[in-house]
């Protein structure tokens, strides 16, 4: 199958910021590795094994899924479900990564996934997700661009920053970007 295959295809000049239809796919132990290569594309730390197997654990593709282009993987995000730190018996959603390959950024893939997770949210908060109360995730200091996404595409709200939250990347501090969804 074509989905095993991680997108290599250059964009060529004319159809650059043109929003590309995508498909949307589970991660599965068959197709963890994928997620390790867009990860590693995207981001400035690597994820251990751990963060991958519990990936494949969660099994809900509604909230961790890859993004086909013409059957190639181009992007994937990953939330869980955790225990709202400041409401006990409540949830949070946690957007552990969004990573879209750097040809097919600017193509609304990132804005498609994250509103797909915003969507099943809306679907399911009086059923599966009637505990969830916000929508959160870490964003380092300086990655103005990933600010902008979520503030000005969502109205994520930046909260406290949190000093050496990363331990191998300049600089290692973030900020706590979230939304309240009730």
């Amino acid at each position: 199958s074509t989905k095993n295959n991680l997108a290599l295809v250059q964009m060529t000049g004319g159809e650059k910021n043109k929003e590309l239809d995508i498909d949307y796919g589970g991660i599965t132990v068959d197709n963890i590795e994928q997620l390790r290569k867009v990860n590693l594309a995207c981001f400035p730390v690597s994820y251990n094994d751990a963060f991958y197997r519990s990936v494949v654990t969660l099994k809900d593709e509604d909230l961790c899924k890859f993004a086909y282009w013409n059957g190639f993987v181009v992007g994937a995000v990953c939330t869980r479900v955790e225990p709202h730190p400041d409401s006990p018996g409540r949830s949070r959603l946690y957007i552990m990564t969004l990573g879209v390959l750097a040809a097919y950024r600017s193509r609304g893939i990132g804005t498609k996934l994250i509103q797909s997770v915003l969507d099943y949210y809306e679907e399911t908060k009086e059923t599966k997700l009637s505990a969830v109360d916000e929508i959160t995730l870490h964003v380092q200091t300086s990655n103005e661009d990933a600010m902008k996404f979520y503030i000005d595409g969502f109205g994520f709200e930046k909260g406290e920053m949190v000093e050496n939250y990363y331990s191998r990347i300049d600089p290692p501090h973030c900020y706590v970007l979230s939304k309240k969804l009730r």
